[in-house]
């Protein structure tokens, strides 16, 4: 599908997520419903497997009216978007500043012991996929990761342990 022929909107995303990509175009003035692209490329990675491809970010940049460039600006910034297939579980560690200054770097290279993979691979059986990321706003707790929706502070090899055996 490209961009330049018509789309008919109804057709590119089932009821339920056009319904939710919806209620956030509603938060916004008529003539700002693009302002509701990082919950619309959200609602799709969780519908789609954890992930976002060409082709939905051209879906989305066709349901908002936006030029596909600006879809793919907000998808290529944020760490919270996947371009790319992730595992089932994916483990953000932030290892900015505040992370850094208590141990993210040990914390990161626990994980990889204990996972065998590096930053930005993925196990093979593809349970986990292993992520550093930039601040995650949860300094007070230093160092931490977030999986999912849930974040995990004030990181032990002991509590990652326990992370890790409680995963799926």
């Amino acid at each position: 599908m490209t961009i330049t022929e018509p789309v008919n909107k109804a057709e590119l995303f089932t009821p339920d997520i056009r319904k939710e990509i919806d209620e956030w175009v509603a938060k916004y003035p008529d003539d700002w419903k693009q302002s509701a692209v990082m919950a619309a490329l959200r609602i799709i990675q969780d519908a789609d497997e954890g992930w976002l491809s060409t082709e939905r970010l051209n879906q989305v940049a066709a349901y908002l009216d936006m030029p596909p460039i600006a879809v793919y600006e907000v998808a290529t910034f944020y760490s919270m978007y996947e371009l790319k297939p992730v595992g089932k579980h994916k483990i953000c560690v932030c290892t900015n500043v505040s992370c850094m200054i208590n141990g993210s770097d040990k914390i990161v290279e626990y994980l990889e012991q204990k996972l065998g993979i590096k930053l930005g691979q993925t196990t093979e059986d593809g349970k986990v996929t292993l992520k550093e990321v930039e601040c995650l706003g949860a300094c007070g707790g230093a160092p931490m990761l977030q999986i999912g929706r849930q974040y995990y502070e004030n990181l032990t090899p002991e509590i990652i342990d326990s992370i890790l055996e409680g995963l799926e």
